[in-house]
């Protein structure tokens, strides 16, 4: 009889143990699924033409082209306002530039306007915070105003100062903070640990990207969780300044790749001035470089993404592959961004979530910044916690199947940034998938400017004429965006 009691107690025992371990499991696997990572890399000042897989310049960038057969590419992403500041604003705020105050580079001459992001903003690193999670910054930041006495770093010098710490209160809920605002020697990056005090910053004889990937590496590896809670998921950004100016500080063994590479073979596309201009000499001067820095930065990247399989945190890791904005280097007569032109306005974009995107090279999606934190807090099952005040719409669904809603048009936007920040001055237009309208001014006057972008892909022929029915289409979609957006800028012919 006792061996009968004792068998029904351990058959009782065994099978409440399993089904507590099923339950268990399950609610492992859907917090799992609800508590995907986040990993997003930030290139600054790369053009989405300039990747080896788009095929259409000849630059080497053999990690991404792998990559990208187990991923999501949204081809037509811009950088709705293609300077670095309004950029990053934009992917952390939700909001486009006047909203968010970051409507000018974030430096001395911009800080009497109040141009930084605010203290009080609410961006996707808050919200992941308030829900659990461990949030790291590596690299570039640019959203904190230089204030005296200037820290004594060589871009605070001048005219016009533009490097800061950004103070822990600052920081937007990310813990872990190895970073610096804005500095261009590649080859002598300085920066700032979780830490220090704004006087402890310090230099790194390692190449940027070098430097930050092994930053990468060591928070995803977390020996002995020393730097991050290991009991919490993590969001991780790596922000690389190359292939930003300046392009000459780039190891050797990168611009090797392309040293050999006859000059003709790197300048046939139409949009570059001919040889002898001052821009189109200043392109053949730089390509080199920027091709060097961009299959550096790929490199990294490499590494960075093999880290994260080899420590089997892929398959529960939303990342994301982006640059701030484009760069044109000398075409179209313009030395890098803050223009209309497709070099500058469009950005390599790359989503991977195993087992959850589909991947696919989409060449429909017009896809803007500020819908970027939207859709990550969505696709991270905290829909519920995105903030009213964003002017973003998440996509998550078509992120994740093509299915669903998709934009029909992005609002692009820049203004002359000198020192007196007006922002009644610049570009605005609306960018669809065959057309750019856009009304620019330049020394006090004003003209419209169409792009077919399907004919005239480099952009060579302003085709406007106020008669045209795409002009009739898109003139008010311009004119909504500029009254969606509380925006003065005065369209006048």
């Amino acid at each position: 009889m006792k061996h009968i009691k004792y068998s029904i107690y351990t058959n009782f025992f065994l099978l409440f143990s399993l089904s507590i371990g099923i339950l268990c499991n399950a609610q492992n696997n859907t917090k799992s699924k609800k508590s995907p990572n986040l990993l997003i890399i930030i290139a600054d000042q790369w053009r989405a033409q300039a990747v080896g897989f788009e095929g259409k310049e000849p630059v080497m960038t053999p990690y991404l082209d792998q990559y990208v057969k187990e991923s999501l590419v949204l081809e037509q992403m811009v950088s709705n306002y293609p300077v670095c500041s309004p950029a990053r604003a934009m992917l952390m705020t939700g909001q486009y530039p006047i909203k968010n105050k970051v409507y000018s580079n974030v430096n001395s001459a911009s800080a009497p306007f109040g141009i930084e992001l605010q203290e009080d903003a609410i961006c996707w690193s808050d919200v992941l915070k308030e829900n659990g999670y461990f949030n790291g910054y590596i690299g570039k930041w640019h959203l904190d105003s230089p204030y005296k006495p200037y820290i004594p770093t060589s871009n605070n010098i001048g005219a016009v100062a533009w490097n800061e710490w950004t103070s822990p209160e600052k920081r937007h809920g990310f813990d872990y903070w190895y970073a610096y605002g804005t500095y261009d020697e590649h080859d002598k990056p300085m920066y700032w640990d979780t830490n220090d005090k704004r006087e402890n910053f310090k230099y790194v004889n390692q190449w940027g990207p070098i430097h930050e990937a092994d930053k990468a590496l060591a928070y995803l590896k977390n020996e002995e969780g020393k730097i991050r809670n290991s009991d919490a998921p993590f969001s991780l950004v790596v922000s690389m300044n190359p292939p930003h100016s300046e392009y000459q500080r780039v190891p050797e063994k990168y611009y090797q790749l392309y040293k050999d590479i006859p000059l003709e073979d790197l300048v046939k596309d139409p949009n570059i001035p001919p040889a002898g201009t001052v821009m189109g000499d200043t392109y053949r001067k730089d390509i080199r470089y920027y091709y060097a820095n961009i299959t550096g930065v790929d490199e990294q990247i490499g590494r960075i993404l093999n880290g994260l399989k080899d420590l089997k945190l892929d398959d529960n890791t939303i990342v994301m592959i982006m640059a701030d904005h484009g760069n044109c280097l000398g075409k179209h007569s313009e030395i890098s961004k803050n223009n209309i032109f497709e070099e500058s306005l469009r950005i390599p974009f790359i989503v991977r979530w195993k087992n959850h995107i589909v991947p696919r090279i989409d060449r429909e999606f017009l896809g803007s910044l500020p819908d970027i934190y939207p859709t990550l807090l969505d696709l991270m099952g905290l829909k519920s916690k995105i903030p009213k005040n964003i002017d973003g719409k998440s996509y998550a669904q078509y992120y994740l199947n093509s299915k669903g809603k998709k934009p029909t048009e992005q609002y692009i936007l820049g203004a002359i940034i000198s020192d007196n920040v007006d922002m009644n001055t610049g570009f605005r237009g609306v960018r669809t998938k065959d057309y750019k309208l856009s009304f620019v001014k330049k020394k006090g006057k004003g003209e419209y400017v169409l792009y077919d972008l399907k004919a005239d892909p480099f952009e060579l022929t302003n085709i406007y004429k106020p008669d045209l029915p795409i002009v009739k289409k898109l003139q008010p979609v311009l004119k909504q965006w500029l009254l969606k957006t509380k925006d003065g800028f005065v369209i006048n012919q």
